[in-house]
């Protein structure tokens, strides 16, 4: 019989998900890799990514660029740049994949009003769906129809009955609850 192991190494790996404005500022951003340790290295590759890219035209479809033995998928959108980056032995498709996915999703939680000022307004949401799609560098979800349900039902109402609501969701409201009881 085979020993069907899955490991981490097998897995495609994602090292980070960057949501910039239109001059390279940050809106949303999530590693995944310890390749960038410290916020400075952080902030100096969003810096260099954006510069590098601006140039081209990613508005109808992904582009693809090896960028620092990464590879970097970015496509734009009004005045938000999103970009996904895998090691250099990453499969291009896939990175595109969670692009697509991330960016199909932010479209529909933002009800097609994709632009910097409806994401800033919306960053909780535009956070929880980053965590719905990648887990650790490890690609949970790319359908952004599933990702946004996802992200959807962590805001359901709290004043929805108990019936209506996930465990989760019932946990988090009767903490809500004893919070409230005890802060009166």
């Amino acid at each position: 019989m085979a020993n069907f192991s899955t490991s981490r190494e097998s897995c495609p790996s994602i090292k980070n998900i960057l949501l910039l404005d239109s001059e390279g500022n940050r809106v949303a951003v999530k590693y995944y890799s310890d390749d960038w340790p410290l916020q400075s290295a952080k902030l100096a590759f969003e810096k260099s990514v954006f510069t590098k890219t601006q140039k081209t035209n990613a508005r109808s479809e992904a582009e693809i660029a090896m960028f620092e033995d990464n590879i970097v998928v970015y496509k734009f959108f009004q005045d938000l740049h999103f970009f996904v980056t895998g090691g250099d032995e990453e499969n291009e498709l896939i990175l595109a994949t969670v692009l697509q996915g991330f960016f199909d999703a932010v479209a529909l939680l933002l009800r097609g009003n994709v632009e910097k000022r409806e994401a800033l307004e919306n960053l909780d949401l535009i956070l929880l769906c980053l965590d719905e799609i990648v887990d650790g560098g490890i690609v949970l979800e790319t359908d952004a129809s599933v990702i946004a349900g996802k992200v959807e039902s962590h805001n359901v109402d709290s004043a929805a009955p108990l019936s209506e609501q996930t465990i989760t969701q019932a946990l988090a409201t009767a903490r809500e609850h004893l919070t409230r009881s005890l802060l009166k």
